[in-house]
């Protein structure tokens, strides 16, 4: 499946497919003053339990400190391969690219690594708000995708982003751009990510990361929110690069909100101008 064909009436009513939209995820409470977010009752807690619980906290606390600070020399390496493997987005001191091209990082190695650096800059490519700008849209595609597709989805891709009714409904004028006094917002914010299948020649990645969507302003109809998605992308090796030929998209997972105060509309709007965004490196 193809960004294109992710643009059908439940998709572009979605709150943060990659065209976006308004949609928020609500997690919803066991009923009952015991009850725990997470289902069920809560149990009291014994006051023997409870000291058990905290020595056991601080030997192991103790025993980390003496663990990083040993000083016998060792490399701290395991003959268990489930210990010495790294996770499957911890840094790996290698230089993620070798340059830019058109603002987006291009030159990933020909690796698992390089594949997944590689995914990770293209989602947030793929989710930011120049994809509503016609110019900087036709940069984004034919630097992400791979030459032999970019043409079709560029296509695609302009019938989905120009329709006059879909950018009504998400609150842009027609030629793409925020109302006056509003900052259109669009940023997709990568988690972590993890090689489903890898070769030399093709590799397929999911990345995992929070959207935010919607229009900071007063008086906005669509203030911006926030969503969680996976995306899975069909990458080859192409033009000693990783390019994009295809990917699908799925819900979350989506974590529990935390009871914080959300920021006012001139907050949300200086945060987004102000803080910029990152070069994503396994």
């Amino acid at each position: 499946m193809s960004l294109g064909d992710e643009h059908d009436s439940r998709r572009t009513e979605d709150a943060y497919s990659t065209v976006g939209g308004t949609r928020q995820t609500r997690t919803r409470l066991p009923e009952g003053e015991g009850a725990d977010v997470y289902g069920g009752v809560r149990r009291p807690v014994r006051a023997s339990r409870s000291l058990l619980m905290v020595v056991g906290v601080v030997v192991l606390l103790v025993a980390a400190i003496a663990f990083a600070n040993r000083g016998d020399g060792g490399d701290g390496s395991s003959d268990d391969p489930k210990q010495s493997d790294p996770k499957p987005t911890a840094a790996s001191g290698t230089k993620p690219v070798q340059g830019k091209t058109a603002g987006i990082a291009t030159g990933f190695p020909q690796t698992e690594q390089g594949a997944q650096s590689a995914a990770t800059n293209y989602v947030v490519a793929l989710g930011s708000d120049g994809m509503y700008n016609p110019a900087r849209r036709h940069e984004i595609v034919s630097t992400v995708y791979a030459p032999d597709v970019a043409t079709a989805r560029q296509g695609d891709l302009d019938r989905a982003y120009s329709g006059p009714e879909f950018l009504a409904r998400i609150g842009l004028k027609p030629d793409g751009s925020a109302p006056t006094g509003l900052t259109f917002i669009s940023r997709f914010n990568p988690v972590g990510s993890k090689v489903e299948t890898y070769s030399s020649e093709a590799a397929s990645v999911s990345v995992w990361y929070s959207a935010l969507f919607g229009l900071a302003g007063e008086g906005s109809k669509n203030p911006v929110s926030e969503g969680w998605y996976t995306n899975t992308f069909q990458l080859k090796w192409v033009g000693n690069d990783w390019k994009v030929t295809d990917f699908t998209q799925k819900d979350g997972p989506a974590p529990v909100g935390r009871d914080q105060a959300a920021a006012t509309a001139k907050d949300m709007a200086d945060a987004v101008e102000q803080y910029g965004g990152f070069t994503y490196a396994r």
